[in-house]
């Protein structure tokens, strides 16, 4: 069986990818194919996620083992198969190429064609740039997908001559209202 995924992005509109693969190849196989046909470097640490159809995440499949704990179901891509765990069209999957800001691929099971097989991954669409790999500096984006810069507290000249010796600035109470019996 060959499985055919669409891999898209939320960052870029243009960007798709398809990626046919043998149904018994591992996700690490997978992992490599993508990776091969968006030009990224390997040496990040990357996971699948397997996705509801609304896309939230559910089980987690690593890189490389991270979970010690032996009840805990630790799925590591060299060593689990594709066909274990994707078995209907439109199934869904994320892809998290930057775990330091949460970045992901959405890809989708387009299709399974049986009778066939492939020795290796082939990428038979590239449209579009992918987005960048790792973001650095002021490109880095924040939970929520709001950019931190210097005008994000809505003032660009910050002093830290405003501050007091403990960092709060000038805090100005009313004491008079404040009475430890009441409290």
């Amino acid at each position: 069986m060959v499985y055919k995924f669409t891999i898209l992005s939320d960052e870029a509109d243009d960007f798709m990818r398809i990626i046919k693969i043998d149904a018994e190849a591992t996700f690490f196989d997978l992992h490599e194919a993508i990776l091969d046909s968006v030009g990224y470097t390997k040496d990040q640490v990357t996971s699948f996620f397997l996705c509801s159809d609304g896309w939230e995440r559910e089980q987690e499949i690593t890189l490389m083992e991270m979970e010690t704990d032996p009840e805990y179901d630790n799925l590591v891509m060299d060593s689990t198969v594709l066909e274990d765990y994707l078995t209907d069209e439109k199934q869904k999957l994320q892809y998290v190429f930057d775990g330091m800001f949460d970045r992901a691929f959405f890809i989708e099971l387009s299709e399974i064609i049986t009778g066939k097989h492939l020795d290796k991954a082939v990428c038979t669409v590239k449209q579009g740039e992918p987005p960048v790999q790792i973001m650095q500096g002021d490109d880095a984006p924040v939970a929520g997908g709001m950019m931190l810069d210097e005008s994000f507290y809505g003032d660009d000249g910050f002093d830290p001559d405003e501050l007091d010796e403990e960092g709060f600035g000038d805090l100005s109470f009313d004491n008079t209202s404040y009475n430890d019996d009441n409290y």
